[in-house]
């Protein structure tokens, strides 16, 4: 069983020069060990039992070596999606409906979103979808009204139901409300013309519907009828540092009211420290705020990204990330660049490889063929070796 050395009652023999605690194979103390003994019991009981641990070259309860392992025990059985519970055994690949991930040693199907296994028959896959009448949004969920079926409520991807919520109606598979669509008005594809003779009816206004019925003075997009008079019309631009996205809502002093590419809305753009990235038409601006020294999209400046700049590719390990500004490469979780080459990135797998287990330089016991796993050296007891007449088993 692996665990952790966690406790100064062990001492380790024929030990490498690792980081931290070293991987350990079976128990830390004799029998389990004692806990901490109180001290009016002191006397009676008998001293913790010290056990020596050695240099291991034998894997850890889930890992093993295949016939293309690079270094000892570098196979994950109970993750690795190519070495699924043995060597070779590689889950299936991705389907637009499904996935496969190594769980435990097994091949485990997970349905993509939209998509549920109902029926629990792997053979067929995820069979059914999000909009079934038959499981609306979940495995189950029944639709039995036909005048209610299984539709997309709002603009959440989970967003699904028998039938629309209060008002709304469906028209073409989606839940509008014919109080105020100005696209379905009153019913399904009856369209409110926007101008009607004699032009819009005021300023920054158009022709649109209101309870049901098409004709209505509307505010034109990012304008608002701030000060009720609806002879001058929407006289307020919600692009405004005094009225920025509603009425009456100013922007802090050095902030500017632009629309924030994520949300689609205007907003009071950019707090102390970040910079505003985007483009602008005029008085119109469209984009986001961004730390520059820290955003690997937009590093030192707008448009600067890291990951072009670096060029490093997946298969090397690296990253371009940003930092105070600057591009620099940045190492995935269990790789180190031990040669200080960028251009092929971060070659060594400091969780295997026993020349560098945990960090580079730090060397296993070759002459043991001690294994590294997780980026530590494997040690187990010395007994334990011994009585296995120090082969691996």
């Amino acid at each position: 069983m692996v665990s952790f050395v966690t406790t100064a009652l062990v001492s380790i023999a024929s030990c490498s020069t690792t980081k931290g605690a070293p991987i350990v194979l079976g128990s830390d103390l004799v029998d389990g060990g004692p806990g901490f003994i109180p001290t009016e019991d002191a006397a009676t009981t008998s001293a913790p039992t010290l056990v020596s641990y050695c240099a291991s070259n034998r894997c850890p309860v889930g890992r093993t070596t295949c016939p293309h392992s690079r270094f000892a025990c570098d196979i994950d059985l109970q993750t690795d999606r190519d070495n699924c519970g043995a060597c070779g055994v590689k889950c299936p690949p991705a389907t637009e409906r499904e996935l496969f991930e190594c769980i435990e040693g097994r091949c485990l199907m997970q349905c993509q979103s939209g998509a549920f296994d109902c029926d629990g028959v792997p053979d067929n896959g995820c069979e059914d979808n999000a909009r079934s009448n038959d499981n609306c949004g979940t495995c189950g969920a029944k639709c039995t009204d036909p005048a209610k079926p299984c539709v997309k409520r709002g603009i959440a991807s989970g967003d699904m139901g028998c039938g629309c919520r209060g008002d709304d109606v469906i028209c073409l598979g989606k839940c509008v409300n014919p109080w105020t669509d100005d696209q379905n008005c009153g019913a399904c594809g009856n369209a409110c013309p926007r101008l009607v003779d004699g032009g819009p009816p005021h300023p920054n206004m158009y022709n649109g519907c209101v309870d049901a019925t098409c004709g209505h003075a509307k505010c034109d997009s990012l304008w608002a009828n701030c000060d009720g008079d609806i002879e001058n019309g929407c006289e307020t631009t919600l692009l405004s540092p005094d009225n920025c996205g509603s009425c009456g809502n100013s922007c802090a002093p050095g902030q500017a009211c632009r629309i924030n590419s994520s949300t689609q809305m205007p907003e009071c753009m950019c707090p102390e420290g970040q910079t505003f990235c985007g483009e602008c038409a005029g008085d119109t601006c469209y984009g986001k705020c961004v730390d520059l020294t820290a955003d690997h999209e937009n590093c030192g400046r707008c448009g600067f990204d890291c990951t072009a700049v670096v060029g490093s590719a997946w298969e090397h390990h690296a990253l371009g990330a940003c930092r105070y500004g600057v591009c620099v490469e940045r190492c995935v979780e269990g790789h180190a660049d031990c040669n200080g080459n960028t251009s092929d990135g971060c070659e060594t797998n400091t969780y295997s490889d026993p020349m560098n287990c945990g960090d580079c330089g730090t060397i296993c016991d070759a002459v043991a063929g001690q294994a590294c796993v997780g980026g530590r050296c494997v040690v187990e007891p010395c007994d334990d070796i011994a009585d296995a007449g120090g082969g691996p088993k």
